[in-house]
């Protein structure tokens, strides 16, 4: 009874149910936390889910009026018909016509996720087997992010998703994104901003998102990467200016790159 009732809120209530990361049997989006992600989900709600009904129950009543109007006993010399131009027509000109409603609202969201606005922070994220790496180029910081094991979380630590160290940016700021992976294909995803693009080795892509709320943002590697895929996961913090300034300052003395290149240097000399 207890998995139906969640089962149910997930179909019916699924606003309630959404969250910043994934909840238990969720069915729908989590909660936008930006403008792409919110444009996302109005193309999905408003549009491609009153389409996939239309055509289904569409295609119940064929079935259901084909069995029972064609049935062995109504029919005990069945039609030989094989063709029906103006048949033909309709099921090659009405998908189209869908097709073409779906792809113009389709383009306009991917174009607009395309064209990154003038960015008032940049983060480069590299992927790596099998943890995430991030610089602050602007700022001279520069550090790993590894998962949290199980025995090692906090209270309010969600499992498989926290981190030893977030990205932190501002809220109401342009973040842009460079991608990129030392070893193998990664996917650098976060559902609640609507980014996800491919992390690929010797390339560099680029994305971008403004967070419109303060909070903490989950994210997962999204692209089949090795035995431990699903254990490299993305967690974005976003503050306030006052206490990104606050963070930033802490962040050069302990995220130093030359510090830090340093230190692989002397371990690799080893």
């Amino acid at each position: 009874m207890k998995k139906f009732l969640f089962i149910f809120s997930g179909l019916f209530l699924t606003q309630e149910a959404i969250a910043n990361q994934p909840v238990d049997w969720q069915l729908g989006f989590q909660k936008a936390a930006s403008e792409s992600m919110r444009e996302i989900v109005a193309f999905h709600d408003k549009l491609l889910l009153p389409i996939i009904i239309a055509i289904s129950v569409f295609v119940l009543f064929l079935m259901l009026y084909a069995c029972v109007r064609f049935r062995a006993s109504a029919n005990p010399n069945p039609s030989k018909r094989t063709h029906n131009v103006t048949v033909e027509v309709l099921w090659t000109l009405i998908p189209c016509l869908i097709l073409i409603v779906m792809a113009v609202p389709s383009f306009k969201i991917l174009y607009k996720q395309d064209a990154i606005p003038k960015a008032d922070l940049t983060i480069k994220a590299i992927g790596y087997q099998w943890y995430w790496g991030y610089e602050y180029p602007d700022e001279n910081i520069i550090f790993d992010s590894y998962m949290i094991e199980e025995k090692d979380l906090k209270v309010d630590q969600p499992r498989l998703l926290a981190v030893d160290n977030e990205v932190v940016v501002p809220v109401d700021k342009v973040v842009k994104v460079l991608i990129t992976a030392n070893d193998v294909l990664h996917a650098w995803a976060l559902p609640s901003f609507g980014v996800k693009r491919d992390a690929v080795p010797g390339r560099i892509n680029e994305t971008w998102f403004k967070a419109e709320k303060v909070g903490t943002y989950y994210g997962q590697c999204s692209e089949l990467c090795g035995i431990k895929h699903a254990f490299m996961p993305i967690t974005v913090r976003v503050v306030t200016n006052e206490e990104y300034e606050e963070w930033l300052s802490e962040a050069k003395e302990k995220f130093a790159k030359e510090e830090i290149e340093n230190d692989k240097l002397k371990l690799a000399s080893k």
